[in-house]
């Protein structure tokens, strides 16, 4: 499933575009499996993705040590705190941070943006349809169901037991046990909640963000940015605006199923450029795609893994960017260090996700 797609253009003029085109080059195939008792057809075979012409970081890092020779158009950040930053010469504004974040700083985040990150007055994409919903990973963990307390054509619920002291008049849905609540004349709707968590794409912190006017609603309930992650962005915004001080006030959470991709766009619903995005990735591994100031300027690619940070800032503010692919592959996902981090049976389901998952903070300066 993709989100986030191209917004603006249709059509064919969308497919024949610079940053388009790469979006299909990268984007991961499946090829379709002949449906039983059917007639064979014939059907597309999709050769594997090339991805020689993948920047990767790790590896220019390896010869850089080596030799001290970086590829054209690469450039390593000078930088005293002994990170290892590099930006590219027609793309000002743009940091790479190479393993930025500590194994501990990433186990801490992912199970944040498990557990409290979607948790109320925080939204999520669930919030259109079933409102605030309490303690997700929590649910899916225990294996309940979320179901519907009062549908219209249910006159009454007998939940007994399972609402835990959740007022009903208040709730339309809640997460009960598998097969502890029954209704009385026709039956309510009910999710598994690990429906839910895998339909999970963004969560809001901070000031949230209001996705049908594309702007920010200072009116909504909020709390503010956690503080581990607030102390981590205003960190790295300091390699990309040295002389100003970043004040975290929002942040958008994404996260990325197997077959899931982030279309080309800008991120231009903030009040003040001048300050940058600090994007945080966790887990598996992805191409990441910069592009231009307009969609036919070719966009460079490059592998993002765990820990990796990149820093948009300034013209870079401008450029369009996305995410056409995650490998959750035991070969290329590159998560076995972040997952080793989770080895109790409590945190079995931590684990679980972030092998086939990954997890994409942003963090923002709005005012």
């Amino acid at each position: 499933m993709a989100y986030g797609e191209e917004e603006g253009e249709g059509g064919n003029a969308s497919e024949r575009t610079a940053f388009r085109v790469a979006e299909k080059k990268y984007k991961l195939y499946k090829d379709p499996q002949p449906k039983p008792r059917k007639k064979q057809q014939c059907r597309p075979h999709h050769p594997p993705v090339d991805l020689s012409q993948v920047t990767d970081f790790r590896s220019v890092l390896d010869s850089f040590s080596c030799n001290g020779v970086l590829p054209p158009g690469i450039r390593k950040f000078p930088d005293d705190s002994g990170l290892s930053v590099f930006t590219f010469d027609d793309r000002p504004g743009f940091y790479f941070i190479l393993d930025a974040l500590s194994i501990e700083e990433q186990h801490h985040l992912v199970r944040e943006s498990l557990t409290q990150f979607p948790q109320p007055p925080n939204r999520t994409n669930h919030n259109a349809i079933y409102g605030p919903i309490y303690n997700l990973f929590d649910a899916h963990k225990e294996g309940k169901v979320l179901v519907e307390l009062c549908s219209p054509n249910t006159k009454a619920i007998d939940a007994g037991s399972c609402l835990d002291s959740i007022d009903s008049n208040a709730c339309r849905w809640v997460f009960v046990e598998e097969g502890h609540c029954t209704s009385k004349g026709s039956p309510h709707k009910k999710l598994p909640a690990s429906m839910l968590l895998r339909k999970l794409r963004w969560s809001t912190l901070g000031l949230q963000f209001d996705w049908s006017k594309r702007s920010y609603d200072v009116s909504l309930p909020h709390g503010t940015i956690p503080d581990m992650l607030a102390e981590i962005a205003k960190r790295l915004a300091r390699l990309a605006t040295p002389e100003d001080e970043f004040h975290p006030e929002a942040a958008i959470v994404n996260y990325y199923g197997p077959d899931d991709t982030l279309g080309g766009h800008v991120d231009d619903m903030e009040a003040d450029w001048s300050k940058p995005i600090v994007s945080i990735s966790l887990g598996c591994k992805a191409v990441f795609l910069l592009g231009g100031n307009h969609r036919d300027h070719p966009p460079i690619a490059m592998f993002v893994r765990t820990g990796d940070v990149v820093l948009m800032a300034g013209a870079a503010r401008e450029c369009f960017h996305g995410v056409p692919r995650i490998f959750t592959d035991e070969e290329n996902a590159d998560v076995s260090a972040l997952a080793q981090q989770f080895p109790s049976a409590d945190e079995f389901y931590f684990k679980n996700y972030i092998q086939t998952s990954r997890i994409n903070i942003n963090v923002r300066q709005v005012f």
